[in-house]
């Protein structure tokens, strides 16, 4: 039995175990590249075992929840994994959230520890958490703080009462040796956006992220000796999880990006000789830009992709087709995973632009029920028929964290998850994604709901209601705002801009808001909706103007 065979047919394991068996199999390969230091496998594993010990220090244990921060690097799969060890839960937060996010993050998580980088980027982080509501920090009882050289500053008042630890002194401890043995225990939460406010915390135990890995992993080819990784995607979100999870699956070695910087992404690529890589295509665009000729892109053999700019890519599809690079169309989410399904690389351009593909488990299953009419949400449809999409398999979600009613309403009796994309299956088994079901908008590159926006927006002195849709302009889809206004108010857009970009992350930050008298509006069944399809063309047209 080969080591690929192994580690898929074998029970699911823990995090700890997964991570451990990979390094007893492959001690000395090289790990990761992170600008110029490198590590083995044994070296990851040892780094693991020491923040656990550090963390359990510090009174973190199992079912305790922990914040994790950071950009991509070593730190964060130290942390990641030390964590896992313990039984702890790690809310993997986007370090491009801000005051808002993060005190919702913190506060409604119940998280006892956070780990940060006050200096990453001169962002400022503990002026983040300086800003925010106080009250979301009074269940941390401590703060671990990483860096690379550059000085730390205190802890803002908010914090006082936590311990102050600093991640070099967590890393240094004692190696931990008594890991949790429960594959189903809860290990890690990724944000998710709804149609609520509140964003809903995705929790996921160890066996459905160790499971994936291995799956995901053969299904990309990683198990073929020689290849080795790219890693831009933020690690916080799934696809840049799943990601870095397959690539340890089948020992492949990685360069890692703290963020994507496209020369530096092409630079890596040619420095290492990596294979493959997951990008947006967004991304790509830029990777091109910084090497039009393809040269330095030589060693990349595949890429899945997902588009974000524009439903389909076919220009980027055949221009990597000409370095040798072939791209490939993906289908994932928080609650499935990201590398959920996939196009295969032997499929013509016309199939590869195309999102969906097979599932990379074998025991991955799509169906489609009918979307609107007679059995709406119950009634299959027969292959090539469009409705909405229901998804199941290893990879699942064990639940929404604290939020029993939206688990009901997104799973269904026999296991199966509403994802709310509409698409339709094709006669070998595999699906097409065409589009969401709702109004959730992607921007940035990551799922947001209008209303956490429009939260915000209502927030302001003066504006009365609030509505936010996305409009595509050439650098992707922006959010744009329409309000009402209290009688008298004038809406001083620059300064509410100004006032978002200050809480929120930035690809939230409305493009443009427009003050309007009333909402467009139709009569249904259960009472006057608002046309969100005519804000949104009203939105292109007005951006069109501007420009």
């Amino acid at each position: 039995m080969t080591a690929a065979t192994m580690m898929i047919t074998d029970a699911a394991p823990t995090l700890g175990r997964f991570l451990d068996t990979v390094a007893e199999r492959h001690a000395g390969r090289t790990a990761w590249w992170y600008g110029d230091r490198s590590g083995t496998f044994a070296d990851m594993a040892l780094a693991s075992r020491r923040v656990a010990g550090g963390l359990a220090r510090l009174g973190i244990g199992r079912g305790d929840r922990v914040m994790l921060w950071l950009p991509n690097g070593p730190a964060w799969l130290a942390f990641f994994f030390g964590a896992a060890r313990l039984g702890a839960i790690v809310f993997c937060a986007n370090t491009r959230f801000r005051q808002r996010e993060m005190a919702d993050l913190v506060g409604r998580g119940g998280v006892k520890a956070i780990c940060l980088w006050p200096g990453f980027k001169d962002i400022g982080f503990l002026d983040i958490l300086a800003a925010a509501d106080p009250a979301a920090f009074s269940r941390v009882e401590s703060v671990i703080l990483h860096d690379e050289g550059e000085p730390v500053p205190p802890l803002p008042a908010a914090l006082a009462h936590a311990r102050r630890q600093s991640f070099a002194d967590l890393a240094a401890a004692p190696p931990w040796t008594g890991d949790v043995d429960d594959a189903g225990a809860g290990a890690a939460v990724f944000t998710t956006s709804g149609t609520t406010k509140a964003p809903k915390f995705v929790l996921h135990p160890h066996r459905s992220l160790t499971a994936h890995a291995a799956q995901s992993a053969a299904a990309m080819g990683y198990f073929v000796p020689g290849q080795a990784t790219l890693q831009s995607l933020p690690f916080c979100g799934v696809f840049g999880f799943c990601q870095v999870m397959a690539s340890l699956a089948a020992a492949a070695p990685m360069a890692i990006q703290p963020f994507f910087e496209p020369e530096a992404a092409v630079a890596a690529i040619a420095r290492h000789r990596l294979t493959a890589t997951n990008a947006t295509d967004d991304m790509l665009e830029r990777m091109l830009a910084a090497d039009p000729s393809g040269r330095r892109l030589a060693s990349l053999g595949r890429c899945g992709f997902a588009a974000f700019k524009a439903p389909e890519r076919r220009d980027l599809v055949d221009a990597f087709d000409r370095f040798g690079t072939r791209l490939h169309g993906l289908y994932g989410m928080s609650e499935v995973q990201a590398l959920y399904a996939m196009r295969g690389l032997d499929d013509a351009a016309g199939r590869r632009v195309l999102a969906g593909g097979m599932p990379v488990a074998p025991g991955g299953r799509v169906r489609v029920v009918a979307a609107d009419g007679e059995g709406a949400g119950e009634r299959a449809l027969p292959d090539g028929e469009a409705g909405l999409l229901e998804t199941s398999g290893p990879s699942l979600m064990a639940e929404y964290l604290d939020n029993p009613a939206a688990t009901a309403e997104a799973l269904t009796a026999d296991g199966f998850l509403r994802t709310g994309d509409i698409g339709y299956r094709e006669p070998d088994g595999s699906f097409v994604y065409l589009t969401r079901a709702g109004d959730v908008m992607r921007l940035g590159g990551f799922l947001v709901a209008p209303r956490e926006i429009e939260a915000f927006l209502e927030d302001e002195a003066g504006i009365v209601q609030a509505q936010v849709v996305a409009a595509d302009t050439p650098a992707g889809p922006r959010a744009v705002g329409f309000v009402i206004l209290a009688p008298g108010a004038i809406l001083d857009e620059a300064a509410v801009q100004a006032r978002g970009r200050a809480v929120l992350a930035r690809y939230k930050v409305p493009a443009r808001i427009f003050a309007v008298d009333a909402f467009p509006t139709t009569e249904s069944a259960n009472g006057m909706k608002i046309q969100r399809a005519r804000l949104r063309e009203e939105a292109t047209r007005r951006l069109a103007a501007d420009a």
